[in-house]
């Protein structure tokens, strides 16, 4: 039978998971941050190198992973560059149980994804006998319980998306809604700036929303205060860091403390 993917359990319970986001192609690191101790780690291939191959070396890294003492292994989320059926196939295929898929834009992108996960008569994603996800072919129950153990959330980024949220949430098969804070401020007007109060003001009714429709609600945010605040508000699956920005920062404080170095101009929010 198909892994049970913890993760998808968790939101289904409405238990908090707390997530990293990796932008870093290298299965080294996925193995090193899964080591840390988060529920989630996200891999990234929309905003990153990362192709189909590597990929597949990230999953096995992060699987292998070891966590502290008494800490459950970190679940992957792995984000395809689009909404595109042949991706996520290429992506289930390898063995990834958790999708987040960007740019869904109302109802009918949804359901467009939900099928994308599905073997026919339900779906459309294309039979593969011997895969990584059906341990190469010997799990005969694959395809038949294969759509039990994947979980499929969809990124709202927006101000169209936000308002089809109830109309997302009501596709079956979606677990959760994620709010691109970056991707949202830009169409808004106000790129580059995902704190600006009229973006957090739409987040927070995002959130409310997603809540309401009885939907697992998710962000990325970086501001730990501001992720405390989303948490609070009700947001289930939270990445409070980013892989890539905490190696920036340490690197540039060690610069500036042993070089003496000028403040650097880095948006803390990327």
């Amino acid at each position: 039978m198909p892994q049970i993917n913890h993760f998808k359990r968790a939101l289904q319970q409405g238990r908090v998971q707390i997530g990293l986001w990796s932008t870093l192609p290298s299965p080294l690191v996925s193995e090193l941050v899964g080591g840390a101790g988060f529920d989630w780690v996200l891999l990234d291939t929309e905003h990153t190198p990362t192709d189909v191959p590597t990929m597949f070396h990230q999953l096995q890294a992060l699987a292998a992973a070891t966590p502290p003492a008494g800490v459950p292994s970190t679940s992957a989320v792995v984000r395809p560059a689009w909404n595109d059926a042949v991706l996520i196939k290429r992506y289930l295929d390898i063995g990834a149980q958790s999708l987040l898929l960007p740019f869904v834009q109302d109802a009918q992108e949804a359901a467009a994804a939900v099928a994308a996960t599905r073997y026919a008569p339900l779906g459309v994603r294309g039979m593969g006998g011997s895969t990584r996800a059906s341990n190469f072919g010997r799990d005969r129950r694959y395809a038949r319980e294969a759509a039990d153990e994947l979980c499929v959330m969809v990124q709202v980024e927006t101000p169209h998306a936000l308002e089809q949220i109830e109309a997302i949430a009501s596709v079956d098969g979606i677990d959760g809604i994620f709010i691109g804070p970056a991707d949202l401020a830009a169409s808004m007007g106000y790129p580059g700036e995902p704190g600006h109060p009229a973006v957090r003001s739409a987040i927070e009714d995002a959130i409310a929303r997603i809540r309401a429709c009885k939907r697992a609600a998710g962000i990325l945010m970086v501001d730990p205060e501001y992720a405390e605040r989303c948490l609070a508000l009700g947001a289930q699956f939270v990445a409070v860091a980013m892989d890539l920005l905490l190696l920036r920062d340490a690197v540039d404080s060690s610069a500036i403390r042993f070089k003496g170095s000028t403040a650097r101009n880095a948006d803390p929010n990327y």
